[in-house]
């Protein structure tokens, strides 16, 4: 089973009840709660859009019934309602501290004052009626001390297993330092496999809903001894921006080691310039230099803190980039961001609270869009020629067959796939106008009613066409459009216009 598993360690009886609370493990499984099951097939219910099949049996059609069907497609929208949203008093807040500020890079050393320093200012939080979730990296550095390993090493079985030795150890931790508090925690274990099914991803709100509504602060990680390859996300920054996302967060703070976002590495050009605030992520082309890699024990840099910033940002969360060695500027910056005088971005921020604010967009993605976007593990690619583009992007139309030219990756139905298009078929003066120079632009993302290899004989057709190449139909749509969810910025409608 590979839902999330949690412990909580701590006696605290004041938040959680009027009985102590001892040390517990409780397994999440959805199919043992029949509300969480009811949430799941609510959310789950259009992962293919219902239309009146001409099959009897799986795959197989009834040719003398099913000619004169009439085909009625239902949206997404018709039938599924979002998720039930539990609305916590005060804000709920995200914070992510990177592998770097956890432990020394070179000796691995955890760095206690700036790991106390955050607890002070999360049970500051706490007391002004606020939720934290803490998003910790430092499995791997914590593991190469205990085991006295000097460089982390590339094999993965080896790394796993360091994190795997570094995970509880950095929880122990955690729990130490909040202990003084009476601060009760869990820890959750994640991967991108376990929020890619609408059932464990309703189950895993749930769960962070019930511990925030206990008063207990979740410590999140990513479950390194199981994930890999496409089903990781890759980088605690991208954790902390999905989790952020699922939970409806207010707030995604960044924590790492620079103030804020540099047009260069400050370290290694004096001449870089600060990025105070942002608006649009495409504004940062061209303008910002984030190649620089993390820190020799953590996997990423100031690029997954942009990718994380961007996912956050369309899920309508504020994100900001800060220096995990101040934390308490967390509480003036929540408080300076708050102040409805200071919403503008052109707003200046004083030099005590430096930091990069990343405005989240006007029109944030639902729920569901925004599980398909950013929740689901892309299991392919569907390209499509100029029509089918301008149809999607434009006309917010569903993707047909007709539309389709190739498919790169082997999928089922109701899979998450990327619907892309490569750019020698766009028109040279459009591109030219869009400035994209790019071979291949992802154009939308979405469930699809069709396998990879029924899309690839049935590519190019009419969906008429469909019962005598496939022997069946289910669907008129390859996509439904309430399944899209568009991935152009703003800047690339100059293709259509």
């Amino acid at each position: 089973m590979t839902d999330s598993t949690l412990r909580s360690e701590s006696d605290s009886a004041a938040k959680l009840g009027s009985q102590p609370q001892p040390s517990f493990t409780a397994t999440v499984d959805p199919a043992n709660t029949s509300a969480v099951e009811q949430l799941a097939r609510d959310f789950n219910d259009l992962s293919i859009p219902k239309k009146h099949s001409t099959r009897s049996n799986p795959r197989r059609a009834n040719n003398n019934t099913s000619k004169n069907l009439p085909s009625k497609s239902v949206s997404p929208s018709d039938s599924m309602p979002h998720l039930n949203v539990t609305k916590l008093d005060g804000l709920t807040i995200v914070l992510k501290i990177g592998t770097s500020s956890v432990c020394d890079p070179v000796t691995h050393v955890p760095l206690l004052s700036t790991l106390y320093s955050i607890v002070q200012v999360i049970h500051k939080l706490k007391l002004l009626g606020h939720n934290i979730v803490l998003v910790s990296s430092g499995a791997v550095g914590t593991g190469l001390k205990r085991l006295n390993i000097e460089q982390k090493p590339k094999e993965i079985a080896k790394l796993q297993a360091i994190a795997a030795v570094g995970q509880g150890r950095l929880m122990a931790l955690w729990d130490n330092m909040f202990s003084y508090l009476d601060q009760p925690i869990a820890q959750v274990l994640l991967t991108r496999n376990d929020l890619s099914h609408p059932a464990q991803y309703v189950n895993a709100y749930n769960t962070f809903m019930e511990l925030l509504s206990m008063g207990v602060i979740p410590i999140v990680n990513e479950n390194d001894t199981v994930s890999l390859g496409q089903i990781r996300f890759g980088d605690n920054d991208t954790l902390s921006a999905i989790t952020a996302g699922m939970i409806h967060a207010d707030y995604l703070f960044l924590l790492t080691d620079v103030d804020c976002l540099y047009t260069d590495n400050p370290r290694n050009n004096p001449d870089a310039k600060r990025v105070l605030c942002v608006e649009d992520m495409k504004s940062l082309d061209g303008c910002v230099d984030a190649t620089t890699a993390g820190s020799s024990v953590g996997t990423g840099g100031m690029a997954t803190k942009l990718i994380a910033a961007e996912l956050a940002m369309s899920a309508g969360v504020c994100t900001v980039i800060t220096h995990s060695s101040k934390p308490h500027k967390i509480i003036d910056i929540i408080d300076f961001l708050s102040d409805p005088k200071n919403k503008p971005a052109n707003t200046i921020i004083p030099e005590e609270i430096l930091c990069t604010r990343f405005v989240p967009t006007e029109q944030s993605l639902g729920d569901r869009k925004w599980w398909i976007r950013h929740g689901m593990r892309k299991t392919g690619t569907i390209y499509v020629d100029y029509g089918a583009l301008t149809a999607i992007a434009k006309y917010k139309k569903s993707l047909f067959a007709a539309g389709v030219v190739s498919v790169e990756g082997n999928f089922s139905p109701s899979q998450s796939v990327c619907v892309a298009i490569k750019t020698a078929l766009i028109p040279p003066e459009r591109l030219e106008k869009a400035q994209i120079k790019k071979d291949v632009l992802e154009i939308a993302y979405g469930l699809v009613n069709y396998s990879s290899t029924e899309i690839s004989r049935i590519k190019g057709c009419k969906s008429t066409a469909f019962e005598a190449i496939l022997g069946y139909i289910d669907t008129e749509e390859i996509i439904h459009r309430g399944n899209l969810v568009l991935g152009l910025n703003k800047l690339d409608f100059d293709l259509f216009s």
